[in-house]
């Protein structure tokens, strides 16, 4: 998608992966340690193993076997201790690494501004938030600890390789140019495929979750075709990233597989060939052989790893890449610098010579300059999709202007962290959200340190309290998804004690009420009413009647303000304003 939240790159990747590991130095060198002692006990059973062919083919007698059988059974008992308490320590560091992982991806999500969610689409989030997260605990939890493992254990093999003979080692090296070799053709085309894989899966999830909530609009419009189309070929897509990244798999692991064999065999047949001349002997043979066969389970693992890496590599990537726009969404590449202008403390909110353009050379505001003052209702009209609604959006922080600046005391908005931001200036649209939780954590995340005394005076101010009470657990009701339902009409209540309790000072309402039933919207009308006492108000009013009874009202017509005044100024006036004040009243 070519609006597609951003990706980091390996260097990125690789700087976080080594910033986690320097957290936690302590966790990582007890599970190394563990397994490193565990792989060093798992060594003596091949060496004892040799010296006792060795021994018996020099007529050692049966209770020396005895001995060598009781310190094996011994070693091995070690080494069982040893897994148990390694693997322990790995599974613990690795749930404290992606309890780290998912709370600073949850604190990336939350930082990203408004507008960057919606050039994106949800389906990328959702699949980052959910199939990428989950891909990368599997790498975590397992993959990481199980490649350590096996690459301390492979080390520590050829180590005892060479104690026992050093030419035996020769045999066990045949593989590595073969595994290099297909390692790096793996690790050339791996990355970029399973994001592809990724990113297909995400235009999967943003066609579908867009087709299930039009439902209803896609049948009246009879667009059902264009819908099952568009579902097809983002399959077709996936099939076909998917397809690409299995071929890849299909030609590696066999190489790999080869790979398992060759230390094997070349050892028995190198290993016989060097104690017929003289060069080894039976015992370090027999020993070197099973030390070559001990490294196919962790050469297998860190081969079969690898795979995982790849695929949580790409995962991670995304994952980072939230945090991108974040950074950069409030000043995108080419935007003129922010308008500095004297700090004032009357919170006046301003716009002043404002350009925007969803897309690149199609501006849809053409130098808007717009100066609420503090305290008064201004109304903003005029036809569909004359630039109202992006205006608001302006005036409330959620996008930034392409040219001129939007100021609260003086201060760019793109300049304001959200927290602070939000304190300004807040949007009230026709959306709302309950959140999973009580009915006090809904109310209260926007400021956590606010006591029951102010939620409770948040919701009395926008007449939720009496039914807030009346909830099976009070204001300790669990809400949102698998809790007490709501009404919407309720839902926006909540929504409007959350701005009572975070208390900006100018507040931007883009219709808040518009698509609510017309019994439930007349009571909240009254919440909004306590809401709006003593703030500055921008309305967008999308019916006149809104309108009329503003402190002023301005006319926006093919992205410019073309009149602004009062409303009988304006009808007085006869200009576009009085012409739809005239036909929207007759």
């Amino acid at each position: 998608m070519s609006n597609a939240l951003p990706v980091a790159d390996a260097r990125q990747v690789r700087r976080y992966a080594r910033e986690l590991a320097r957290r936690h130095p302590r966790g990582l060198a007890a599970a190394l340690g563990l397994h490193a002692l565990a792989a060093a006990a798992g060594l003596v059973a091949p060496r004892l193993l040799g010296d006792l062919v060795e021994g018996i083919s020099r007529g050692v007698g049966a209770v020396t076997v005895d001995r060598v059988a009781l310190a094996i059974a011994g070693f091995v008992v070690a080494q069982s201790v040893l897994v148990r308490f390694a693997h322990l320590a790995s599974a613990r560091l690795g749930e404290r690494v992606l309890a780290e992982l998912r709370e600073e991806f949850v604190d990336r999500v939350l930082a990203l501004p408004l507008s960057t969610v919606e050039r994106a689409g949800t389906g990328d989030l959702l699949t980052r938030t959910s199939r990428d997260v989950a891909a990368l605990s599997r790498t975590v939890r397992f993959a990481a600890p199980e490649t350590l493992i096996a690459a301390v254990t492979v080390l520590l093999i050829l180590g005892a390789v060479v104690l026992t003979g050093p030419l035996l080692v020769v045999p066990c090296l045949l593989a590595v140019p073969l595994l290099v070799a297909g390692t790096r053709w793996y690790l050339r085309r791996a990355p970029a495929g399973y994001l592809r894989e990724n990113a297909a899966y995400s235009d999967i999830t943003d066609g579908i979750s867009e087709t299930v909530e039009g439902a209803r609009t896609t049948e009246a419009l009879r667009q059902q075709g264009r819908r099952r189309a568009r579902t097809d070929a983002d399959i077709r897509r996936s099939y076909a990233a998917e397809y690409y990244t299995l071929s890849l798999r299909t030609v590696f692991f066999p190489i790999a597989e080869i790979g398992y064999l060759l230390p094997v065999v070349g050892t028995l047949l190198l290993g016989g060939w060097f104690y017929l001349k003289g060069w080894a002997s039976l015992g370090q043979v027999t020993a070197a052989t099973l030390y070559a066969q001990q490294l196919v389970d962790p050469v297998d693992r860190l081969l079969s790893w690898l795979d995982e890496f790849q695929v949580g590599g790409a995962s991670l990537a995304r994952l980072l890449g939230v945090a991108e726009p974040a950074e950069a969404d409030g000043k995108p590449a080419g935007v003129a610098p922010p308008d500095r202008r004297p700090v004032t403390d009357d919170g006046r909110l301003a716009a002043h010579d404002v350009r925007y353009a969803y897309r690149a050379g199609h501006d849809v505001l053409h130098g808007v300059t717009l100066v609420p003052r503090p305290g008064e209702k201004l109304a903003m009209v005029g036809p569909s999709g004359a630039g109202k609604s992006t205006l608001g959006r302006l005036l409330a922080g959620v996008h930034a202007p392409r040219a001129g600046a939007v100021t609260v005391d003086g201060r760019p908005l793109s300049e304001l962290p959200l927290a602070e931001l939000r304190t300004h200036v807040a949007l009230v649209s026709q959306e709302h959200h309950v959140f999973i939780g009580t009915l006090t954590d809904n109310v209260a995340m926007v400021r956590p340190d606010a006591g029951p005394a102010e939620v409770r005076a948040a919701l009395a101010a926008v007449d939720a309290l009496d039914w807030a009470e009346a909830l099976p657990d009070g204001l300790d009701t669990r809400v949102g998804a698998g809790g007490h339902p709501l009404s919407p009409a309720q839902a926006q209540q909540l929504a409007l004690a959350r701005l009572v309790l975070a208390d900006p000072h100018t507040l931007v309402l883009d219709e808040a009420t518009s698509l609510i039933d017309p019994r439930a919207a007349r009571a909240l009308e009254r919440s909004l009413a306590a809401v709006l006492q003593g703030r500055t108000v921008i309305a967008i009013a999308h019916r006149l009647f809104s309108a009329h009874d503003a402190d002023r009202v301005a006319v926006v017509e093919d992205g410019r303000i073309t009149e602004l005044g009062s409303h009988d100024e304006l009808v007085a006036a006869g200009g576009s304003y009085a012409a739809l004040w005239r036909s929207w009243h007759g």
